[in-house]
């Protein structure tokens, strides 16, 4: 209810009967807590491209994430982007921190705050909101029993070009920053980490200034590279990495290098994940523009849905270049035909897809 409709019910109805409108109305607001669903919609529904609510009603602030499973738990990390959106060709939002978000259904996520905030008080540090923070990921060492948050940090012009790595002993934090490096001396810029079955762990980024995709394996602790890593993808200029494995072979999922605008994506499929990789061409299945534009969108994260053998769900960012903190999420469900996958548009979908 609008301030002008309440004015409205309140001439016409009386005001006790007015505030029991907006009290109605506040309520219907609450109900769409979960995933963009409209008002009366059953809850358990996908809307992607929509504003996501959490469980506070706000909207969720968890962008270029990626999901970490823990102990019947999903844990949703990503930037914090509610901040100033600053113009020009290299746009970006001040560093405000990492977020992470909780749920048990994928639905309805509740705010578990700045896990890794940022340093405002120290102009040098990689942290602080003149910087750039980009693409969190966690994973978790089961030899450490600690919770390992990788990130791109950059300068404002992107000429910085590191892997920031932070730690805690829980997935909500705090966590604790380490600092951050160029992987085997290499420069990083969209980044992804993918942890193995056998809990071997790798770092994906685009490096040569963004031409070449290097893929490090992590060390056993997983806090930094162990000097063993592969030249990928040479010359093709792709980004924003989404990394997983199924059925025994692994799925990388990258998006061309057009700034802010939106790119054909590409999938490519290996026996390793350090490669070599084949090329299946774009896993989308749409309109030409929806498969020109990835459906206004670009890649961030497979999220494996736990107790779903073989369901997927392709996690994108609809990113807004003018207000990034209004930027927004599109989730959709992985298809496979054999060893090629496609994505297809939905305007709302739920889980029962993988049934």
């Amino acid at each position: 209810m609008t301030r002008r409709s309440f004015l409205r019910a309140a001439a016409g109805l009386g005001l006790a009967a007015a505030v029991g409108c907006r009290r109605r109305a506040t309520q219907l607001e609450t109900d769409r807590a979960d995933m963009g669903h409209d008002a009366g919609e059953p809850k358990g529904v996908f809307r992607p491209g929509e504003v996501w609510l959490d469980t506070d009603g706000r909207p969720i602030q968890a962008h270029g994430g990626g999901v970490l499973f823990d102990r019947g738990t999903y844990y949703w990390f990503g930037e914090n982007k509610d901040a100033q959106t600053h113009s020009g060709f290299l746009r970006r939002a001040d560093v405000v921190g990492v977020n992470c978000y909780s749920s048990t259904d994928l639905y309805t996520w509740k705010n578990e705050g700045l896990v890794l905030p940022a340093a405002a008080d120290d102009p040098s540090h990689d942290l602080h909101p003149s910087r750039v923070v980009e693409r969190p990921k966690v994973i978790y060492n089961e030899r450490t029993g600690s919770y390992v948050m990788w990130m791109h940090i950059d300068t404002s012009d992107y000429q910085y070009a590191r892997t920031g790595v932070a730690v805690a002993k829980s997935p909500t934090g705090p966590y604790e920053y380490r600092g951050s490096f160029q992987p085997n001396g290499a420069d990083s810029r969209d980044m992804t980490v993918f942890k193995d079955d056998d809990g071997a762990a790798y770092l994906f980024h685009a490096s040569e200034w963004n031409k070449t995709m290097y893929i490090a394996r992590l060390s056993d602790e997983y806090l930094t590279v162990t000097g063993e890593y592969t030249r990928n993808f040479v010359g093709e200029s792709r980004e924003a990495p989404a990394v997983f494995k199924h059925d025994g072979r692994y799925y990388c999922i990258t998006s061309g290098c057009t700034g802010w605008a939106p790119n054909p994506a590409q999938c490519a499929v290996s026996e390793s994940a350090m490669g070599p990789w084949e090329p299946q061409g774009n896993p989308c299945v749409g309109s030409a523009e929806q498969v020109a534009t990835t459906f206004h969108s670009q890649s961030t994260f497979v999220l494996p849905v736990h107790g779903r053998d073989g369901a997927f769900i392709l996690m994108l960012d609809r990113w807004n270049p003018s207000n990034l903190g209004d930027s927004r999420y599109v989730w959709l469900p992985i298809e496979f035909q054999g060893e090629r996958l496609n994505v297809r548009w939905r305007d709302s979908w739920d889980l029962s897809v993988f049934d």
